[in-house]
């Protein structure tokens, strides 16, 4: 009884033990949280929520998604330190980390650090049938969506019409609000850059007869050259219904970023729950079949935080040393 006793007694020490290591891990923690995404009805408003949710429930705090004008914002934003996580394509952060930003021109970024690879970003286009705007040179003379001020529509699209000689009318707005706008016949066509598929896409085809195109392989040999951070991709005809075969496409990759100082502890449960998650991920959005960890070879000069950098290479995956945060 006595050895049992002491057995027991040393188990009970050692859960408090644990259970105290735990708690101070966690006193810098924030009560809760937040991630910026970008406008409602684009891919990264989805996959924000869902995985902000998913965390939450994992590490039992508060984390919430805000409404962003996207990328663009979201650097500035975690750099501010407004917004605890958010979501950016690489061309975005990367101007925004030597300065460059549209949004904060002359502010070097270089407080915010990468967490986790989410997948490419696909510029993406939709028309109404009937317009006859089958191509991106059907845009020629035409008032064309391209999603919120300063998102990655908005920073790409008007760069490559201008490179290809097309002269186009651009309008900023939130993704569901602008394919709104295409079906009441306010637009000529909407241009979005979003993770495959697009819901606002999605939800405009159930309700009108729609064609879905990108920039075609002649396009890319005109303006690829001129930006590294792009490259070709393709739009699965089995991630839209009016699609009859898959269509090339121009794509970049996008990181969820938060800022050096978050608590190394909590980022790493972060990074944790949504690499080792990954099924939850695809329920979520089907962007996040990319959202596995060996693609965080796409990120070329962003700093990682300390905490995903220990869970990379706890799970085999080196990060080069002038990439450590």
């Amino acid at each position: 009884m006595r050895n049992s006793t002491i057995v027991m007694t040393g188990i009970v020490a050692g859960a408090m033990l644990m259970a105290g290591t735990a708690n101070a891990d966690r006193d810098d923690w924030p009560r809760s949280l937040t991630v910026g995404t970008a406008s409602q009805g684009g891919t990264y408003y989805i996959y924000g929520s869902g995985w902000a949710n998913l965390v939450g429930d994992a590490i039992g705090v508060s984390f919430g998604a805000e409404v962003t004008g996207g990328p663009v914002q979201n650097a500035t934003l975690v750099q501010m330190g407004e917004h605890d996580f958010g979501m950016v394509t690489m061309g975005p952060a990367y101007q925004a980390w030597i300065g460059e930003s549209e949004l904060a021109p002359g502010v070097e970024h270089t407080d915010i650090r990468a967490v986790f690879p989410m997948y490419q970003t696909t510029l993406q286009i939709i028309s109404l049938e009937g317009s006859g705007i089958n191509s991106v040179a059907d845009l020629d003379g035409k008032t064309v969506g391209v999603g919120p001020a300063g998102g990655t529509s908005d920073m790409y699209y008007p760069q490559l019409f201008d490179k290809l000689g097309i002269d186009v009318t651009t309008r900023n707005g939130g993704a569901a609000d602008q394919a709104g706008q295409l079906q009441d016949g306010l637009l000529d066509a909407f241009a979005f850059a979003a993770g495959i598929p697009i819901s606002a896409f999605n939800q405009l085809e159930a309700q009108a007869d729609v064609n879905i195109f990108s920039f075609s392989e002649a396009d890319m040999e005109q303006v690829l050259g001129d930006y590294p951070e792009l490259s070709p991709a393709t739009i699965p005809a089995s991630v839209y219904t009016s699609m009859e075969e898959d269509l090339p496409a121009i794509s970049i990759w996008n990181f969820a970023i938060t800022h050096k100082d978050m608590p190394e502890s909590l980022v790493y449960e972060v990074t944790k729950t949504v690499m080792e998650n990954n099924e939850r991920m695809v329920q979520i959005h089907g962007a996040a079949s990319e959202t596995l960890p060996e693609n965080v070879e796409h990120n070329t000069f962003l700093p990682w935080h300390p905490g995903a950098v220990r869970w990379f290479e706890e799970n085999g995956y080196e990060i080069p040393e002038d990439l450590r945060g």
